[in-house]
């Protein structure tokens, strides 16, 4: 399940994507629009701006605004970001691997098989669909 704070990044993202990329968005604007606690989406916004997908310009005609083209930022990235591991479980992640305590065997695991499943295609999906993607419904 995605957090507040992924599914909060994730539609701002997908509302400035929408935007003229020349012009910076207020976060007063995203927090309106997109029915987001404006506190709340500072902290991610500025979480965002530290990896580098946003930037921002302070004063008159400021705002927040993405670095990137949104056809290069895949969702995979920001959940990921935002949220950690996509795999259910540590012992199938790929980049946050981690051995179950619990599990003598990985290769005798039923729900590791399952689990790797399930990762492998949703990061088919995630990592196939950009920001571009979710901004033109």
């Amino acid at each position: 399940m995605l957090s507040r704070k992924t599914k909060y990044g994730l539609k701002a993202l997908i509302y400035m994507a929408k935007q003229d990329k020349l012009m910076p968005v207020l976060i007063s604007e995203i927090s309106e629009k997109e029915n987001i606690s404006k506190k709340f989406l500072e902290l991610i916004l500025l979480d965002l701006k530290k990896i580098g997908l946003l930037g921002s310009k302070k004063g008159k005609g400021g705002g927040y605004y993405l670095l990137k083209d949104p056809k290069e930022i895949s969702v995979a990235k920001i959940i990921r970001f935002l949220d950690g591991p996509i795999a259910l479980l540590p012992c199938v992640s790929l980049n946050f691997y981690e051995k179950c305590n619990d599990c003598p065997s990985e290769e005798a695991c039923a729900l590791n098989k399952l689990l790797i499943e399930v990762r492998d295609n949703a990061l088919k999906v995630l990592e196939n669909k950009s920001l571009y993607d979710l901004s033109s419904f």
